[in-house]
């Protein structure tokens, strides 16, 4: 099933598709954006990247968008992650706040 995604989130999902293209990812963020997963914070392009970089190399994945909703101002996307992590298969719920053409927030939770 393919959902329609505002292009800053397609961008991400696309950017993180692409192996070893964690600048792409990080470019898909404010300067000062936050993301959350796995209990920790990481903010900023610079840290942004290097979260990337860090569950990249830890695990290699698939992620496939199936659903999506808006509400209070946040798109949440669910997303089937198949992949070499503990508790694949796993459906997780992105949470995004948008600014502009950018990521201002992204909060990843099971």
């Amino acid at each position: 099933m393919t959902i329609e995604l505002p292009k800053q989130i397609a961008a991400y999902f696309a950017a993180d598709a692409g192996k070893n293209n964690m600048a792409a990812v990080a470019g898909c963020f404010t300067e000062h954006a936050v993301v959350k997963d796995e209990g920790r914070t990481h903010k900023g392009r610079a840290a942004i990247q290097q979260w990337k970089e860090e569950s990249s190399t830890a695990y290699q994945y698939t992620s496939t968008p199936f659903a999506s909703e808006t509400r209070d101002g946040k798109i949440t996307i669910t997303s089937h992650l198949v992949g070499n992590f503990p508790g694949s298969p796993v459906d997780l719920r992105y949470f995004f706040e948008l600014e502009g053409d950018k990521i201002a927030a992204l909060e990843i939770i099971p």
